[in-house]
């Protein structure tokens, strides 16, 4: 078959494979369309002249590789010191990189993304998973943009997510719960149900630097919070009462600089452990997340204003503090309780304030 024309590029066949040529800013450009349908090979030309005729063509796009696309986002999660790294490295080694490893960023469609979605929902991955391994995906295309290494990127969407947690402990259950955890557990798990600190990245993380037991005070440095914001509270007597008791064990361990730790040593793994004492406990779909939902209903009760509450948490904005913000049935029942006793109270007055001495009005029925 002979070659497809148009203008100064063309089509041809290696085999049973489309190819296209077509002039690159120092040199004549030839590329694999990867497809047997000269159709689609005819469009891919067309997107390279006109990229070319605008002056958008980039020298060396079409040998981006995947894998180039994986360095340049986790690179820029290390120079930005971005806790959620070892999370992004675990999307791209489990998912993303089996899916797309070998391939031409600039080959990669907006169909092959959608193949992607399909794929993750065939092993049973939650739309909320999908979405944060897409914001990594799409991520890596904008990067390469922005340093000039490809001209586009493939549309990559986000998926509806209706599956946001509504767990919290009622203090029946903290305290069911903690009976069943191990000694060394019980303390950061105390400090995370009072405070709503994330588990793994403030609480457990949490030096001795950043407590000043005489003034009752603790503090998060600015940067080392998921938001990058600092953050202090004032303990209250629980509180201060559970970081005397863990100052007492430091004794013991003058080399570990950490608050909460099990016998000197970083506490590493607790999922395990906290998991089984849910089960025994009869609350076997609690996660450790679920304190932060708590600490905040906790608080909003104790009549705590709503932007401090926000502070002492470490919730940014609004809408997120109002997904944790969780109303209960026995909330509810409360309300109603009070509305009650506010209705009545001023039928009350209302009866009070009526001239005894006034004859009551007749009612004439015509």
């Amino acid at each position: 078959m002979p070659k497809y024309r148009r203008g100064s590029g063309s089509v041809y066949r290696r085999g049973r494979i489309w190819w296209i040529a077509y002039p690159g800013p120092t040199k004549r450009e030839q590329e694999s369309a990867h497809t047997k349908d000269v159709t689609e090979a005819r469009s891919l030309l067309k997107l390279r002249l006109a990229a070319v005729e605008e002056g958008k063509l980039l020298l060396g796009a079409n040998r981006v590789t995947f894998e180039r696309l994986e360095k340049l986002l986790l690179d820029d999660y290390r120079v930005n010191d971005r806790s959620s790294l070892a999370d992004a490295q675990r999307r791209i080694d489990k998912h993303l990189d089996p899916h797309f490893r070998g391939r031409r960023a600039q080959e990669i469609t907006s169909a092959d993304v959608q193949g992607y979605i399909a794929k993750r929902k065939s092993e049973g991955a939650r739309n909320s998973t999908i979405n944060r391994e897409l914001a990594a995906l799409r991520r890596m295309y904008n990067l390469a943009i922005r340093i000039g290494v490809l001209a586009r990127a493939p549309h990559v969407p986000t998926l509806e997510e209706n599956n946001v947690r509504t767990g919290f402990f009622e203090r029946s259950q903290f305290e069911s719960v903690l009976a069943k955890l191990p000694e060394w557990l019980r303390a950061p798990v105390t400090f995370a149900y009072h405070t709503g600190w994330r588990m793994r990245d403030e609480v457990l993380q949490l030096k001795w630097s950043n407590v000043d037991l005489d003034a009752g005070v603790v503090r998060l440095e600015p940067g080392t919070t998921k938001n990058k914001d600092g953050r202090v509270i004032f303990a209250t007597d629980e509180l201060a009462a559970l970081l005397q008791g863990q100052l007492d064990i430091a004794s013991r361990y003058p080399q570990c600089d950490l608050v909460f730790h099990r016998d000197g040593k970083v506490i590493k793994t607790f999922h395990g452990r906290f998991r089984e004492a849910c089960g025994d406990a009869g609350v076997p779909d609690r996660i450790p997340h679920d304190f932060r939902r708590t600490a905040v209903r906790n608080m909003i009760r104790a009549g705590i204003p709503e932007r401090v509450a926000m502070q002492m948490s470490g919730h940014k904005t609004r809408s997120v503090f109002d997904r944790y913000h969780i109303v209960a049935e026995g909330d509810l029942r409360e309300a109603a309780a009070r509305l009650n006793a506010a209705f009545r109270s001023s039928a009350a007055t209302d009866s009070a304030t009526v001239d005894p001495g006034q004859a009551p009005q007749q009612s004439v029925t015509v």
